[in-house]
Parts: structure tokens; sequence; C-alpha cells
């Protein structure tokens, strides 16, 4: 069962092309683990944008219903 989630991020990697700020709906294959939701959604952001974690920063997010 897939999971949709809005996110507001921005992407601080000013040596990327990805760089910027960037909002949407990202849709998982699973739900996040609720303990630790915040962590995984930077993780799986990241990897999308082929960055790491820390260049991630989410200014705002939701599970969507």
């Amino acid at each position: 069962m897939s999971s949709k989630y809005y996110a507001h991020f921005v992407a601080d990697a000013v040596e990327t092309p990805h760089a910027g700020e960037y909002t949407g709906v990202v849709e998982l294959t699973r739900p996040l683990r609720r303990e630790a939701e915040f962590k995984e959604l930077r993780a799986v952001l990241a990897r999308n944008f082929d960055l790491d974690s820390d260049d991630i920063r989410i200014l705002h997010w939701a599970r969507l219903h």
C-alpha cells in the first residue's frame, strides 16, 4: 500500500543542479515509521536528488489521507 506525503523543502547543496526550494507530493511504497518520519523523509528526498540527508532542509510536511 502506498503512502502520500506533501513536502515543502530546500535542497541546500549549492554545487549541484538540484539546489533550490521544492513543494509537492511524494509517494512512497510504504508508510514512514511514526517515530522516524522526519528522518526517513529527508533520506528519501536526498536519495532521489542524489544528495546527502544533511543537504535537505524540510520546511513543512504532512501525510495525505
